[in-house]
This record gives structure tokens, sequence and C-alpha cells, in this order.
């Protein structure tokens, strides 16, 4: 099946040079993008970024069965989705492949951790307000009750080992990505506390890493404009940090 995709290119663009690529993932994961103005995505192409956000397996507005595809199985083959749309848009000649970076928010944070631990293509990720261990998030989540009803099949203490398949930290152990981990200290969506076992996972396998704790900001880093900026900033700089920014010299 197909998997629907945007790119956002940066400003002066010209198809004769190599840019950076961002993939950004949405969160949810039930949710969908579309061919809508989004500030963090503008903001991204306008450091010098090819952007490409797309709507993998689970993604709303494509029926029933394409949302149910990551039912009991996320993360899973949505891997496939957003690596294909990665390489596709490398296909068109404009990409450099040796900087490609990744991040995303809630969902899109739970897919960029999975993302790194499936690939070490990135030269850098940034996952934001992730989960990473489900058995922990039904146990400190403001949803707890509804995602061991309906996103899996029962409670972590009678499925153990399916909690643990589709936790991040069963692939942390192959993350060699230079990552940061950002999240709000009131988020009581994906908690601190998901972050922090995944920052100490990053540090104790001697991945380079850091962890941005953002006070008073709930899920979603809105909450003040300010911190809003300050995020895509961090994740701009993070990028920035760890890759070659950009050549754009002619091509033969």
């Amino acid at each position: 099946r197909k998997i629907h995709g945007w790119i956002i290119k940066p400003p002066d663009f010209d198809p004769d040079k190599k840019y950076p690529l961002i993939i950004e993932i949405h969160g949810g994961p039930f949710a969908n993008y579309g061919a809508r103005f989004d500030f963090e995505k503008q903001i991204m192409a306008s450091k010098g970024y090819v952007v490409l956000y797309t709507n993998p397996r689970g993604s709303t507005s494509y029926g029933e069965e394409f949302g149910n595809l990551i039912h009991h199985a996320y993360p899973g083959d949505d891997f496939h989705d957003l690596n294909s749309g990665v390489d596709a848009v490398i296909a068109k000649g404009y990409i450099d492949e040796e900087n490609l970076y990744v991040t995303g928010g809630s969902g899109g944070g739970v897919l960029t951790s999975w993302m790194i631990g499936r690939t070490d293509r990135f030269r850098a990720a940034v996952t934001v307000y992730p989960v990473i261990n489900w058995y922990s998030f039904v146990l400190t989540s403001d949803i707890s009750a509804f995602v061991a009803k309906y996103w899996f099949p029962g409670m972590p203490w009678d499925h153990v080992e399916h909690y643990e398949s589709r936790s991040l930290l069963s692939v942390v152990k192959n993350v060699k990505t230079p990552t940061m981990v950002l999240t709000g200290e009131e988020d009581y969506r994906t908690p601190m506390s998901e972050s922090e076992q995944y920052f100490q996972a990053l540090k104790l396998l001697n991945v380079e890493s850091v962890l941005v704790r953002v006070p008073d900001e709930p899920h979603g880093i809105r909450r003040y404009p300010s911190h809003w900026m300050a995020k895509m900033l961090y994740i701009t700089g993070w990028f920035e940090k760890y890759g070659n920014m950009p050549d754009t010299s002619k091509t033969d």
C-alpha cells in the first residue's frame, strides 16, 4: 500500500543542490498530517532543511482497516512506512544521504526512538515527550486505563512479554544515534519518568545524549510561546551540532 506524505523545501530551494533532510513524525498515534500550515516544520525548513512528514499505518482519515494495522502492534512495522518515505525523498536527487535527521513528539517520539533502535542511518535524533516503557506508562499516565484496555490485550502483569516487545527499551541497546530527549516537567500524558528512563539507558550505553526538562509545561510544550520557540531551537540546534549544514554547491 502507498503511504501519503508531504515535503517542505527551504527558502531559495535549488534542486541541483544537496540538502539535509528531517523526517518529522506525528503523534497520536491515531492522528494525521495533511497539506496544512505547520509552524514547527516551517521553522525547520527556514534553517535550510528539507522536511518530510507522512501518515504511516495507523494514521486516521484512510479508513478503518488502515487505522487498525497498528492494533496491538504499535510500534512495529510503521518503521518500514517511515523509512521508505525517507528513501523516496532521497530518490528525488536533492538530499544529502549523510545528513538525515528524525524527530517527533508523543507518538512521534515513540516512533523516533523506534526508528533509531532499528537503523543507524540518522546523524541525530530528537525524541519529544515519548513513551519508552509501556509497562510503567500505564501505571503513571493520565490515560493509563484507556491504553491498557484499547492499545494492549490486557493489563501489563498479564501480558509482560507483549508490553516489553512494544517498549523502546527492547531496542535501546541498538541505538548509536546522538539523541536529545525533550519533555515538559508538568507532562501527565507522557510523564517525565518515561524520558528519564530513556536518557538513563542511553547514558548507560555511552550514547551521546542530553535530557531537556522544560519547566511549567504540560504535554505539547505550548503553554508559553517562549518555550515553544525554545523547543524548536533545541531541536534544530541539536541537528546542527551533529550535521554538516548545508552544502549547497551545485552538483556536476
